[in-house]
């Protein structure tokens, strides 16, 4: 056949595991059984490792936003703030709403003015609520329990990869050393046995 038949990823696999599998071979060289056992190793701590760092990941990031939620939402207060000027008729360049001059009362009873997101074409003197620290200052909506529970998601998954990548960075540098080894070996053999082979009558 002019092309190569096509393995699929099964075949694969199960030509890579019958070369690393503990066996009898009496042709396996050392390096082959300690690749062998390291990835039985790595296998067991990929398996056991990532739904514990997951778990764990998950509980610390949620843990986490928690407190920044529940204190958000403790110290942070919605005002009623009212436009000074009429917002363009357009949103911004990437968008958003447009930007215009508002004013509120703070908590403590004092005035604040800042820009505050408005949609297009607000005209002045219009009421729309912001979010204020308790200095009066302009801030972002709290935190919500479904970020909450968002971070958290994110938080697992990124725990799982932690484990991930170092398992396989791990494994690429055991059969890299393996392989050197392995190499040197070959090349100290052939400059015994390669004269025999070699030499002319």
């Amino acid at each position: 056949m002019g092309r190569r038949q096509y393995e699929s990823p099964v075949s694969r696999l199960g030509r890579f595991l019958r070369g690393r599998l503990p066996d009898r071979n009496p042709l396996r060289r050392p390096s082959d059984r300690v690749e062998a056992a390291v990835l039985a190793l790595l296998a067991i701590a990929f398996l056991v490792g990532a739904p514990l760092a997951a778990v764990a990941a998950s509980s610390w990031v949620h843990a986490i936003a928690h407190r920044v939620e529940v204190a958000q939402q403790a110290s942070w207060t919605q005002a009623n703030a009212v436009t000074l000027a009429t917002a363009p008729s357009q949103g911004t360049a990437n968008g958003l709403d447009a930007q215009v001059l508002a004013r509120w009362k703070a908590p403590d009873g004092k005035v604040a003015k800042a820009e505050v997101p408005v949609p297009p074409g607000t005209a002045a003197g219009t009421t729309v609520q912001v979010w204020t620290t308790r200095d009066g200052q302009l801030t972002v909506a709290p935190l919500q329990d479904s970020q909450v529970q968002g971070d958290t998601l994110f938080g697992g998954i990124g725990g799982a990869l932690a484990v991930t990548v170092t398992v396989t960075l791990t494994w690429v540098v055991v059969r890299r050393v393996l392989d050197r080894r392995r190499l040197a070996a070959w090349g100290a053999e052939w400059r015994t046995t390669g004269p025999r082979w070699t030499t002319r009558a």
